[in-house]
C-alpha cells in the first residue's frame, strides 16, 4: 500500500492553524491509514441516532468513545464504553458518555462520539508508539500493551526509522516474548503484521518531525493479523534546536593536533605553588612531554624555566593545543586570541560555566571558539592524559603507564578515580579524558578520534547524559565493530522529568532507553564504576573467542554453582561435554570429583591436576574459553596455582593456542599477589569474587557478537 503523505501533511496543517497539539481521532485515522496502519472500523456520531446508525452498520458488539483534541486519556473521563450489543445499550451509552464528560471536563471542546467495530478481546493486546527524546530524537517503542503498560513497563526503544530486522529484535526484545509465541494452548501472534506496524510508525514520526508522540495502545495481535484499537499522536510545531556535528575528517584533524601536539600554550600559567597553571605546567614538564611548552602570562617573563609570553599571538611559532588556568570571566576573551591564533584545541580546565548556571558565559566562549574552528574539550574538567605523546595536560598527578585503554569521564570524581584505578592495578592506557560540561567535544568526538588511534584497543566512558544521542549511536555503532567500547551511564534509576502525554511518552524518561539503544549500537553498558575500570584492564587483555563453548574447571563444588550462575546472568552458557571430552576430564581428576560441566577437581588435589585438566581444556579444539575457579588450599598454594597456571598458558600460547581464560582465586590474602601475577601474564584473574571475571569474558563475548565475529 503505497504512503499518502499529502493526507498527512494536510491534517497537520490544519492542527497547526487551529493551534493545537493533539490530533482527534478521525485526524489520527487519517494519518495511521496514510501509513498502512490498521485500525477498527469506525464513524463519528454527534447524536444517540447517529450512532445507532453506525452501530449498525459496522455489526454489534461496538466500542463509544469521546472524540476531543481536550481529553487525551478518555477512560479517565468516562469517556469510554464497549461492548454494546443493541440500539438500546447504544443510545443509553451515548448520553451516559456525554454526561460524564461534561463533569470531568466542561470546557473540552467535544467534536463527537466514535462508534467504533469491538475485536476480539481474547487476542493478544501490545503496545506500538514512537517518541521523541531529548538525547536521541525520535524512538519507535513495542511492548505489552493495554492499561498495565505503565505497571509492568515491559517495552524496548529503538532509533527511528527502524528497519524490519529493528522490529523483529523488539519483538525478541521484551520479556514477555514467549507470549507472542504462544503459551498455554493459545496461537502465536502474527510477526509479520506488528512488525510492519513498528515500522509504519517508525518512519511516519521521522517523515514528520512536528509529530512528537504516537501511542497505539491497545494493539490487539493474533495469528491473522494485528489492529490498533485506540491510536494518539501528539505535534511541536517548533523548529527543531540545530545540532553542530563536524565532519569526521575534521574531528580527528583537530584531535590529533590535541593529543598529539608539536606545541603546547599554557594560558595562566605560574610560578607560585598551589595554583592550577603552576600544577599544569609541572606535570607536562614532569611526565615528559618533549614539545614546545610556551607558559602565558603577562606578569612573568619566565615561569619554571621556560619563556612566558604576554599572549598567545606574540608566539611567533605555530601552537596545536592550549590549555586554560585562569577563572571563567577572562576566558571568553583569551578565547578569541586561542582562535585569531589559529590553534585548534582549547583545553578549559575552569570551572563557573553552565554547571553554577553560569549558561550565557558557556555559550558566549563557544560562539567565540566557533568563529575560528576551535574545538573546546571542557569546560570544569581536569584535563586529559595522552600517553603515547608524554602529556599530562592536567593538573592531578601525572601518569605514565602507557597501555591500549582509553577512558573518559564527564566527572572529575569519577576521572580521579580512574587515575587511582590505573595507577595501583598497573593498568595501560593511552588516554584519560575529562569531558565536563561537554560544551563541544563529547563522546562522540572520542570515539572517532580513537576508532583510528592505533595506540587504542578499547574505549571506556562515563557519562551523566548524551549531549546527542543519536550521532553517538550511529559513531557507536560503527566504532565498536572495530573496538569494544564500554559506557557507564549515571543516573539510570532516575524517572524522566518531561511530563509526557501518553503512555509511551511516561515510560521515555526511564532507563531502558538507554540501555536499548546502547545495546543496539554494540556499546557494553557497565552498571558501576568497578565494572567499567575492571571492563577497561580485562578486555584488552582478552583474545577474541573463536566460539561460544565455555568450560569450568574449579577446585570447589561451591565456586563452580557460583560461576555456572555468573555465566547465564552474563548471557553466555556452558558447553555440553560428548562422550569423548568427558571420558577425558575424568582421567585427571579423583573418583569423588565431578565430571560434567564444570570439572570440578576437588580441593584436596595436587597443582598437576590443575595442570593436566587446564591443559586439556586449552589443547581441544571443541572448547573455546575456560573460567577457572581456584580454591585456597595448603595442597595447592595461591602461588603454585599461579605459576602453574601462567606456565601453561604460555605453553599453549607458543603452539598458536590463544583463548580466552579468566579465573576466579578465592582464599586467604595470598589470592591478591596470584591475581596480581597472572594478570601480568595476560591472564584475567580476581581475587575474593566468581562474579567478576566472569562478566569481564560475558563483555568480550557480547562485543564479538555485536562485532560479527561470533
Amino acid at each position: 500500500m503505497p504512503i499518502r503523505q499529502d493526507n498527512v501533511r494536510a491534517v497537520l496543517d490544519q492542527v497547526k492553524a487551529d493551534g493545537r497539539s493533539t490530533l482527534t481521532a478521525p485526524e489520527c485515522k487519517t494519518v495511521c491509514e496514510a501509513y498502512g496502519i490498521p485500525l477498527p472500523e469506525e464513524g463519528i456520531a454527534n447524536s444517540p441516532e447517529d450512532a445507532v446508525m453506525i452501530a449498525n452498520g459496522i455489526g454489534y458488539p461496538v466500542a463509544m468513545k469521546i472524540v476531543s483534541a481536550d481529553i487525551q486519556h478518555k477512560t479517565e473521563a468516562g469517556g469510554v464504553l464497549v461492548g454494546l450489543r443493541d440500539a438500546a445499550e447504544v443510545t443509553t451509552g451515548y448520553n451516559s458518555i456525554i454526561e460524564s464528560v461534561q463533569s470531568y471536563a466542561p470546557d473540552a471542546d467535544v467534536v463527537g462520539l466514535q462508534v467504533q467495530q469491538m475485536l476480539d478481546k481474547s487476542d493478544q493486546e501490545v503496545i506500538v508508539g514512537a517518541v521523541t527524546d531529548p538525547s536521541f530524537g525520535k524512538l519507535v517503542a513495542f511492548g505489552l500493551g493495554g492499561i498495565l503498560v505503565e505497571v509492568l513497563k515491559d517495552v524496548t526503544f529503538r532509533l527511528a526509522p527502524a528497519t524490519t530486522e529493528d522490529a523483529n529484535s523488539m519483538l525478541d526484545g521484551i520479556q514477555a516474548t514467549e507470549v507472542l509465541r504462544g503459551v498455554r494452548g493459545t496461537e502465536a501472534v502474527n510477526r509479520d503484521a506488528l512488525t510492519r506496524i513498528i515500522v509504519s510508525v517508525s518512519k511516519l514520526i521521522s517523515d514528520f518531525p512536528s509529530i512528537q508522540e504516537i501511542d497505539l495502545n491497545p494493539i490487539l495481535a493474533n495469528a491473522s493479523g494485528a489492529t490498533a484499537v485506540d491510536a494518539l499522536i501528539t505535534v511541536d510545531f517548533s523548529p527543531p534546536k540545530e545540532i553542530y556535528r563536524p565532519t569526521q575528517d575534521a574531528i580527528i584533524s583537530a584531535m590529533n593536533r590535541i593529543m598529539k601536539p608539536s606545541a603546547v600554550a599554557v594560558i595562566g600559567a605560574s610560578d607560585s605553588e598551589g595554583k592550577i597553571g603552576n600544577s599544569v605546567m609541572k606535570n607536562i614538564i614532569n611526565g615528559g612531554y618533549e614539545g614546545e611548552l610556551y607558559p602565558i602570562n603577562p606578569k612573568a617573563d619566565e615561569i619554571l624555566g621556560k619563556k612566558a609570553y604576554k599572549s598567545v599571538g606574540d608566539i611567533p611559532e605555530d601552537i596545536d593545543v592550549a590549555v586554560f588556568a585562569v577563572p571563567a570571566k577572562f576566558c571568553v576573551s583569551a578565547m578569541k586570541e586561542v582562535g585569531e591564533k589559529g590553534i585548534p584545541g582549547a583545553i578549559m580546565i575552569p570551572s563557573g560555566f553552565a554547571e553554577v548556571g553560569e549558561h550565557e558565559l558557556q555559550e558566549e566562549l563557544v560562539a567565540a571558539a566557533r568563529e575560528n574552528d576551535v574545538r573546546i574539550m571542557g569546560p570544569n574538567i581536569y584535563g586529559f592524559y595522552y600517553t603515547p605523546s608524554n602529556l599530562c595536560a592536567t593538573f592531578c598527578t601525572p601518569y605514565d603507564v602507557k597501555g591500549k585503554a582509553a577512558l573518559s569521564s564527564q566527572s572529575g570524581g569519577v576521572g580521579m578515580s580512574i587515575i587511582g584505578f590505573s595507577r595501583s592495578t598497573k593498568m595501560g592506557v593511552s588516554a584519560i579524558v575529562g569531558l565536563g560540561n561537554k560544551s563541544d567535544l563529547d563522546e562522540d568526538d572520542l570515539l572517532t578520534y580513537f576508532e583510528q588511534d592505533e595506540n587504542t584497543d578499547v574505549i571506556a566512558m562515563h557519562a551523566e547524559d548524551l549531549k546527542d544521542g543519536r550521532s553517538f549511536s550511529e559513531v557507536a555503532e560503527r566504532v565498536s565493530k572495530k573496538k569494544p567500547v564500554v559506557m557507564l551511564k549515571a543516573g539510570r534509576t532516575q524517572i524522566g522529568a518531561r511530563a509526557a502525554a501518553s503512555h509511551t511518552g511516561a515510560l521515555a524518561g526511564n532507563d531502558k532507553i538507554y540501555d536499548d539503544i546502547l545495546r543496539a549500537s554494540g556499546v557494553i553498558r557497565a552498571y558501576n564504576l568497578n565494572d567499567l575500570l575492571q571492563f577497561a584492564r580485562g578486555l584488552p587483555i582478552l583474545p577474541t573467542p573463536k566460539g561460544e563453548e565455555i568450560v569450568i574447571i574449579t577446585g570447589a563444588g561451591g565456586s563452580g554453582v557460583l560461576l555456572s550462575d555468573a555465566i547465564v546472568d552474563n548471557g553466555m552458557s556452558l558447553m555440553s561435554f560428548p562422550e569423548d571430552l568427558d571420558v577425558a576430564f575424568k582421567k585427571f581428576i579423583p573418583p569423588f570429583g565431578a565430571s560434567g560441566n564444570p570439572v570440578d577437581i576437588t580441593g584436596g588435589e595436587p597443582p598437576i591436576t590443575y595442570e593436566k585438566t587446564i591443559r586439556l581444556g586449552l589443547e581441544d579444539d571443541r572448547i573455546h574459553s575456560l573460567i577457572l575457579g581456584y580454591w585456597h588450599t595448603i595442597v595447592t598454594p595461591p602461588m603454585v596455582f599461579a605459576e602453574l597456571c601462567a606456565r601453561v598458558v604460555q605453553e599453549a600460547r607458543d603452539k598458536g593456542i590463544n583463548k580466552p581464560i579468566v579465573a576466579s582465586l578465592v582464599g586467604d590474602t595470598e589470592v591478591e599477589e596470584a591475581s596480581e601475577y597472572l594478570y601480568e601474564r595476560g591472564i584475567v584473574a580476581c581475587p575474593y569474587t566468581t562474579e567478576l571475571p566472569v562478566a569481564i569474558l560475558g563483555a568480550k563475548y557480547q562485543w564479538a557478537r555485536g562485532a560479527g565475529l561470533l
